[in-house]
């Protein structure tokens, strides 16, 4: 499915037919056009904020104090700000390769898979990125709905301790959880594309700075108090070979959450043509990034000041006291409305490539083209069939895996360790000196090949950690087991 990169060819046999590249319903704009001739793009620095803070500031960030407990105060710092620096960085390179050869005037890349075939050539890396690219996006709405079960359950579990007592032996099926939102979100999925998500992605990101800072409330609350931990230089006192496998998943804990490359050509992709789409992506990067730095040192320093060596992987599982259990459930409650719309995020990019290359192999299927308008009182929009099938197929089989493999976000683990040096840094890197025609040793070639091989070693222990911690779930594996 994804062997397969549309060139400049195909869009216009695709814009002749019909079919749109990408997709986008014809009410989109306002009769305007932009300068590939599609329906004119809207999207603001804002609402690029909005998409990248959805999906860096996830709920991922609530295992930052666990990962400052592994790694200790000086590692663990190090190690956030070099990880978000770094895909800082490489995301900011990325935005010049939106358009091909020149970042201003060029051709669009609409997918990150275009831009490496446009500036790297040749037909392995760009297949390796595809399938890279689309399997991490593919799985990780199985990692979304976990962890979201995990959040209902926890909200359940809060008001049956607060009604039976602290010791009730409150258990519940994941299953009711893992269906409702997999009906959400399969409603959700009938928006067309990213230029109908904007809004859900403002209340995902509004949601996900209020949950971390719920959860840095907490922990500061617990440190002014005089009940914080004892925070040591080192970390948590384990034997050599345990702490050494913990401070790799620590590692690969803090790099993946930087890992939302793989959707910056769909974010820029909304943007207006005026100012230039790299000058709007740049800024939105900056501003994101910025925002993920802080709140990502804030949550691990402070979840670790306030639990020490006893830092629990959620840091929202610690505070489970009378007078912070409303703010406990707030907080997950915000986790799941967050995933809603990251869910959306990450997976638009699948429905578009496979929507895309579905118009290409088939044109004048109307089963696959057709796109019925249907209006109900004030509304309208359009309903295209093969669009309303296989998304809703696509949510039932990631629904049935979260179900039947509660230990999914081990694997999903690996697949992010294998895919984060290629994808956000090594391709990155390699465009640029494409583009910019940088000389072999020079300084600016070493220190970048550095910054690569860095990343790499970090990308390798992080993938030995995920290995180790999927051998450790599948040895205690039992199918369908859901419940908590």
């Amino acid at each position: 499915m994804v062997n397969t990169v549309l060139d400049h060819q195909t869009q216009n046999e695709l814009c002749e037919s019909g079919s749109e590249y990408p997709p986008r319903n014809v009410e989109d704009g306002d009769g305007e056009v932009d300068d590939d001739g599609k329906s004119k793009r809207t999207g603001t620095v804002w609402t690029a904020c909005a998409h990248i803070i959805t999906t860096s500031i996830g709920a991922g960030v609530l295992s930052l104090a666990w990962a400052m407990s592994q790694l200790g105060w000086v590692a663990g710092i190090c190690t956030i700000l070099f990880c978000t620096l770094a895909a800082l960085y490489a995301a900011t390179l990325l935005a010049d390769c939106y358009r091909f050869p020149d970042p201003v005037i060029g051709k669009r890349n609409y997918s990150y898979m275009e831009a490496v075939k446009a500036y790297l050539g040749g037909t392995i890396l760009y297949k390796l990125c595809g399938w890279m690219v689309y399997l991490n996006l593919a799985t990780i709405g199985v990692g979304f709905t976990i962890t979201t079960t995990k959040s209902m359950v926890a909200i359940q579990k809060s008001h049956c301790h607060r009604k039976n007592g602290g010791d009730a032996p409150c258990m519940f099926s994941n299953i009711p959880h893992v269906v409702a939102f997999g009906i959400v979100e399969i409603l959700l999925s009938q928006l067309p594309n990213f230029h109908k998500i904007s809004w859900l992605s403002k209340l995902a990101a509004i949601t996900s700075f209020g949950y971390a800072f719920i959860g840095i409330g907490l922990s500061l609350s617990k440190i002014i108090t005089g009940h914080g931990g004892k925070p040591t230089v080192a970390g948590v006192d384990l034997s050599s070979s345990e702490k050494i496998w913990r401070m790799f998943v620590a590692a690969g804990d803090i790099a993946f959450a930087c890992s939302y490359a793989l959707v910056l050509f769909d974010i820029q992709d909304t943007l207006k043509s005026s100012p230039p789409e790299n000058k709007v992506m740049k800024k939105a990067v900056s501003i994101g990034g910025l925002a993920m730095i802080i709140v990502f040192l804030m949550c691990g320093s402070l979840g670790y000041a306030a639990f020490g060596d006893k830092t629990p992987e959620n840091l929202l599982a610690g505070f489970g006291d009378d007078m912070a259990f409303w703010l406990v459930d707030m907080a997950n409650v915000f986790i799941v409305l967050h995933i809603v719309g990251a869910y959306q995020v990450l997976c638009q990019p699948v429905f578009r490539i496979v929507e895309l290359l579905a118009r290409r192999r088939w044109k004048r299927s109307r089963f696959i083209n057709k796109e019925t308008p249907i209006r109900i009182g004030k509304m309208s929009f359009n309903i295209n069939m093969f669009r309303l099938s296989w998304r809703t197929a696509y949510g039932v089989v990631v629904t049935f895996v979260a179900i039947a493999l509660p230990f999914f976000s081990d694997m999903l683990a690996l697949l992010g360790a294998i895919g984060y040096w290629p994808l956000i840094i090594y391709i990155p890197l390699e465009m640029h000196f494409e583009q910019k025609k940088i000389g072999k040793l020079t300084i600016r070639w070493f220190g970048l090949h550095l910054l690569s091989f860095l990343c790499l070693l970090l990308s390798l222990a992080a993938a030995s950690g995920a290995i180790r911690g999927l051998y450790k779930s599948l040895n205690t594996y039992k199918l369908f087991q859901y419940k908590e």
